[in-house]
Parts: structure tokens; C-alpha cells; sequence
């Protein structure tokens, strides 16, 4: 714990292992086609029996070796409700959601998000927020009030906050890439993570953990930590997975695991998004599916472990 600024700051430094499975309105896309509206009582209790098979995939894991004390999942209220309340009652890590779903520009879900706070009481709260320092600077600013709000409020009540930072190029930056993506992600991301880093800090907004994309290079990893950290914060980083392959997800971990101050992970459709579709397809058994997730979960934890050695 440090005192930053007269503020109270928790930070996080010990390993993190996530399990998120928080995924709602690209899921709800991709598994049943629905887009503009809200899916059906009966769409609905199918999606929360998919997250829950997830969750026993996660409970398997646990059994299997994964270290209780590191791992952690993440889910939505909205299909997993009871997920979190299993997962208190076990004494399990929980961290929850407050966006809404499916939306470039970061807002509450629940107008009252003290109040969703409050009631389900997760071990974390989580933010997702799409931030390009180059981009719309009204968007920045709104989005930057909102941020400061949730921040300020979830340290008051003692609680730790992740904040999930995705930055995607503007139409400008991928012009000057010719539109090359994986260029963008080697060269220009990074330098625009850590600037947006940098602005979020100086504007009031101070996560307990930061869920950032992979980078490549050590020294780009380096750079990010010494921004988290900055000031004597005692911030930690994790990897998120992007939904990216397997080996892509691997060597991004693999880089991660090597530098102070990076403490893991948040992997998800890697991890889930197979057993997952073919579950709903009825292509394999709840079972088969449940230990897919646990086997996937299990092999990344214990990749870190090693690279952390």
C-alpha cells in the first residue's frame, strides 16, 4: 500500500491469474446472432449455463493443481449472477464488470454503479475502456470524467480496481501504417499505451491493476511498467489475450512473465471460446467442454509459473 498525492492507494503486486468470462454483447453476436436487441428469457438462461460450464472448467482447474490463491475469475451480474456468489462462498478471487457492454465510449451500466458495486461486492471491479491518446479529445474528456468517478469511489470503499485499457488506432495512425495492423501493434501501440497511461494517471484515474494488450518487445514491456508504477505506485500489470491464438497469447505471457512489475494474466476466449461453441453446437458434452476450459486454463497458468522462474 502507498499514499499517493494525499490519495489512498491499494495497488496489487502479487501474481494474478484471470479467468475473464465477462464477454456480453459479442458473444451474444457471435453464439446466437442477436445485435440491437436484447436476447429472450430463454436466450438468456442458455448464455448463463454456457458461462457456467465455463466456471466449472475453472473449479476443475483447481482441483487439478492451479494454485487457488493466484487464479481468479472474472464475470458479469448479468449472466453470472450466481457464478459470483458460488465463487465468494469458495472463497475464490472475483472481480466484476461496470461498463456497458459493447460500446466505444466507456459509460456505467447501471446508473447507479455504486449501488451494483455494493450488492454483489466483488473482490475486484473492472473498467474496459477503449483510449487512443491521438484520438477525439471531447470523447478523452468524457470518458476520463466517468473513469475518475469509478476510480475515487471503488478506493473509498476499500476495494481494488483493474482498469482494462484497449487502444485502437485511429483512421489517421492506420493510414500512415497503410492499414497494417500487426504494424500498428509492434510500433506504435506501445508508445500510445504508456501516454495513455500517463494521461489517465494525471487526470485523477489510479487502478489498482492494469489489464493491458500484449506487446512484443521486452523493452516496450519495461516502458509500460515504469509508467504503471510511476510516482512510487505500487500498481501491477496483466496480459490480456485479445482473443488472439494460442501462440500469439503464449509469447506475449512468455515476454511478460521475465519483468518486475508484470504479474500475469487475463486470457478468455483463448482459453474458453472452443469448448464454448461446441457445447452449444452439441458437438461435445458439457463434461468434455468443462475440462477443455480447465485443461487450456491449466496449461497457461502453468506457462507462467515456469517463465516466472
Amino acid at each position: 500500500m502507498g499514499h499517493l498525492k494525499g490519495v489512498f492507494t491499494l495497488g496489487y503486486e502479487k501474481d494474478l491469474l484471470i479467468l475473464p468470462f465477462d464477454h456480453r454483447g459479442s458473444m451474444l453476436k457471435k453464439l446466437f446472432g442477436i445485435e440491437g436487441r436484447a436476447p429472450t428469457k430463454d436466450e438468456a438462461a442458455q448464455f448463463s449455463s454456457l458461462k457456467e460450464m465455463i466456471y466449472e472448467g475453472f473449479l476443475k482447474s483447481l482441483k487439478m493443481g492451479v494454485p487457488k490463491d493466484k487464479s481468479a475469475i472474472l464475470v458479469d451480474e448479468q449472466f453470472g449472477a450466481k457464478i459470483l456468489r458460488d465463487a465468494k462462498s469458495k472463497g475464490i478471487m472475483t472481480c466484476m464488470p461496470i461498463e456497458k457492454s459493447g460500446q466505444d465510449e466507456f459509460d456505467f451500466e447501471e446508473k447507479d454503479f455504486r449501488g451494483h458495486i455494493a450488492r454483489v461486492d466483488p473482490y475486484f471491479v473492472k473498467v474496459l475502456v477503449r483510449y487512443n491518446p491521438e484520438a477525439d479529445d471531447e470523447l478523452n474528456a468524457r470518458q476520463i470524467k466517468r473513469l475518475r468517478e469509478a476510480s475515487d469511489y471503488i478506493h473509498s470503499i476499500r476495494k481494488l480496481m483493474i482498469f482494462e485499457l484497449l487502444v485502437p488506432g485511429t483512421e489517421k495512425q492506420l493510414g500512415k501504417l497503410d492499414g497494417d495492423k500487426a504494424k500498428y501493434d509492434s510500433e506504435m501501440r506501445p508508445k500510445l499505451m504508456v501516454q495513455a497511461l500517463k494521461e489517465l494517471q494525471d487526470a485523477g484515474v489510479e487502478p489498482d491493476v492494469w489489464k493491458l494488450e500484449g506487446v512484443e518487445k521486452p523493452a516496450d514491456s519495461k516502458a509500460l511498467v515504469k509508467q504503471a508504477q510511476a510516482e512510487g505506485r505500487d500498481t501491477g500489470i496483466i496480459t490480456l489475450g485479445r482473443g488472439e491464438d494460442p501462440e500469439k497469447v503464449k509469447l506475449w505471457l512468455k515476454v511478460g512473465a521475465k519483468v518486475k512489475g508484470i504479474i500475469g494474466f487475463a486470457v478468455g476466449r483463448t482459453v474458453f471460446w472452443e469448448p464454448m461453441k461446441q457445447l452449444h453446437e452439441k458437438k461435445i458434452t458439457r463434461e468434455k467442454a468443462s475440462s477443455m476450459v480447465a485443461e487450456n486454463y491449466k496449461t497457461l497458468v502453468e506457462l507462467w509459473n515456469r517463465e516466472r522462474k
